[in-house]
């Protein structure tokens, strides 16, 4: 072994064990390698730069930055709520489908989130018999095409960097419709073992949110629990103003009326919850269209202390609405317009084009800081959106513009439109995957041009000496699999695939089982909640426990395995 082959063999054992390890982050870790392999004379700049311009990350990069404006749209909202009625099997088939083709397409996490609150407001089954398998379904909808998951993009990254052809954007569709089905038949025998708890949201100080019920709504002449107050997303409904009665607390059978206040405490995603309820109209409904939020405090010196956000006149002198008011630990009453602001109290704000340049914002406030969240869009900006990314999708299919090009085109408009803006690209570039793909790739350029990687698949052929291919490719998936329970899908899929494709190369078989061996073993974080985000995002917001959570894990792990291990081989032959 050369000493060259010894150094990078080094790093990839050290960035495994790190990245096991948990405690530093994956992009410092795949940076610092690739910072170790410049210094150490193994790369040049060339190389290095190749990495981290790669066109199909570039392409990933641009993918999630137009990912966040079909966030704003009311798409995700319109799919929640078809899931609310039926039996119990009826309702799961239905979030199962209905979050799978979401996440073919948008980000896993945002689907998530999405559906999180029609699925917790579902008054007729339990919440937590429904919110894990539709975390799952996110998973098993990402392996569906080549856009569903950043994972299946870093794949096509190193194709591309390897001068094989890349994938297209169904290439898969059919394993991936597989592993859906079975999921769903191991979801339906084992969903009901999960237990019924109570996520209903406690009183607590947060956010103070208004809303009404609008004339011809279809919440008035039905009570709170039947409209799915009772266990909103974070949101708690505090009090009912009815012309001059004031109903506190607020009970279950509560009946509504047209023209009702309805007072919320709830955090800053309960703008976007309360946007989304048909009937309901939010405080400044009319202003709200996809902003990005921002945060103030009220200074002590600030003119505002001691008047009401009416009479201030708030909105002609910020362009910006007041969506909610937060004081400490204090509980807010009475209608939002006529609360008297004091000083240090925070507001939340979606701000028109002119709030940013108001000279008067650095004497008023104390702190204005931009949050990870937007209104949503309304119904013509979010129709014009949706059909403007499935147009670039569909024209890149045909094969008549690069999926590079349309969404580089699309993110222009979003941007003029400012449906997007400069801030929230800032803020929710995806810094690191941009560097762990990056980074990734020029490791794995040195792999090959070392020669580690042809050695690493000279000795796993001699493991495999006399095994079929069918062998190998169910290692390297099981491989790929423990990898992804144990660091991040993006990583995992960083260090399998050189291993994959190379053993493929040195056994004269077809590359393509392999390397969706990799694809869809290092999506197959189900096991441990805390081996993905949306894992974890139900498992806080269900209540589950972990022999609870492993009761449903298991089963769909094994399904999913057993659809891949199937179906790769059936449509893609050795």
């Amino acid at each position: 072994m050369t000493w060259q082959q010894s150094l990078v063999l080094g790093l990839l054992a050290a960035l495994v064990a790190l990245l096991i390890q948990g405690k530093l982050r994956p992009a410092l870790l795949f940076s610092g390698a690739v910072l170790i392999t410049y210094l150490s004379g193994l790369a040049d700049i060339n190389a290095v730069v190749a990495g981290y311009t790669n066109s199909a990350l570039l392409t990933l990069v641009l993918l999630l930055l137009v990912s966040l404006a079909v966030e704003k749209t009311r798409v995700m909202s319109w799919f929640a709520n078809l899931v609310g009625t039926g039996s119990f099997n009826k309702v799961l088939v239905k979030v199962w489908f209905s979050t799978a083709f979401l996440s073919a397409f948008v980000n896993n996490t945002a689907v998530v989130a999405s559906m999180l609150g029609a699925v917790k407001r579902n008054p007729n089954h339990a919440p937590s018999r429904l919110l894990l398998p539709m975390c799952f379904a996110a998973t098993f909808g990402g392996v569906l095409t080549l856009i569903g998951t950043s994972t299946n993009l870093i794949v096509n990254s190193f194709l591309i960097k390897m001068g094989a052809k890349p994938l297209g954007m169904f290439d898969f569709f059919m394993v991936g419709a597989g592993t859906l089905l079975t999921g769903l038949i191991a979801v339906l025998l084992f969903a009901r073992h999960l237990p019924e708890q109570d996520t209903e949201m406690s009183r607590e100080s947060g956010y103070f949110l208004e809303a009404k019920v609008g004339p011809g709504s279809p919440m008035a002449g039905r009570s709170v629990k039947e409209n799915g107050l009772r266990s909103l997303k974070s949101l708690y409904l505090a009090e009912i103003i009815r012309g001059n009665q004031v109903i506190c607390p607020v009970q279950p059978e509560h009946e509504l009326h047209e023209g009702d206040m309805l007072l919320f405490c709830g955090d800053v995603e309960s703008v976007g919850v309360l946007q989304e309820l048909k009937g309901l109209d939010l405080y400044g409904q009319h202003r709200l269209n996809g902003q990005h939020l921002v945060e103030v405090i009220v200074s002590h010196s600030s003119r505002l202390v001691g008047q009401t956000i009416k009479d201030a006149e708030f909105r002609t002198h910020f362009d910006a609405v007041v969506l909610a008011v937060r004081r400490g630990e204090t509980q807010l009453t009475g209608g939002l317009g006529q609360i008297e602001l004091h000083a240090g109290d925070t507001l939340l704000l979606a701000p028109g084009p002119k709030f940013a340049g108001n000279k008067s914002l650095s004497r008023e406030f104390v702190v204005v800081s931009g949050l990870e969240a937007s209104t949503r869009l309304d119904a013509t900006r979010s129709a014009a959106v949706v059909a403007g990314f499935l147009g670039v999708l569909t024209l890149s299919v045909l094969d008549l513009v690069p999926l590079f090009k349309g969404l580089l085109v699309m993110l222009v408009v979003l941007l003029f439109s400012r449906i997007l803006t400069l801030d929230e690209i800032r803020r929710r570039f995806p810094l690191d995957i941009w560097l762990v793909v990056g980074g990734a790739l020029a490791i794995a350029d040195q792999l090959e041009k070392s020669g580690l990687a042809k050695l690493i698949a000279d000795w796993l052929m001699g493991e495999f000496n006399g095994a079929s291919p069918i062998i190998a490719f169910i290692g390297i998936y099981l491989f790929t699999l423990v990898l992804t329970e144990l660091m991040s899908n993006n990583a995992a899929a960083a260090l399998a695939f050189p291993m994959g494709y190379q053993l493929a190369l040195s056994m004269d078989v077809s590359t393509m089982p392999f390397i969706l061996a990799v694809l869809f073993g290092a999506s197959s974080s189900f096991i441990l909640p805390y081996g993905y985000q949306t894992n974890l995002m139900v498992y806080a917001a269900g209540n589950y426990k972990m022999p609870d959570y492993l009761k449903l894990a298991l089963p769909v792990s094994l399904a999913y395995s057993l659809g891949v291990i199937v179906m790769v081989p059936l449509l893609f032959p050795f």
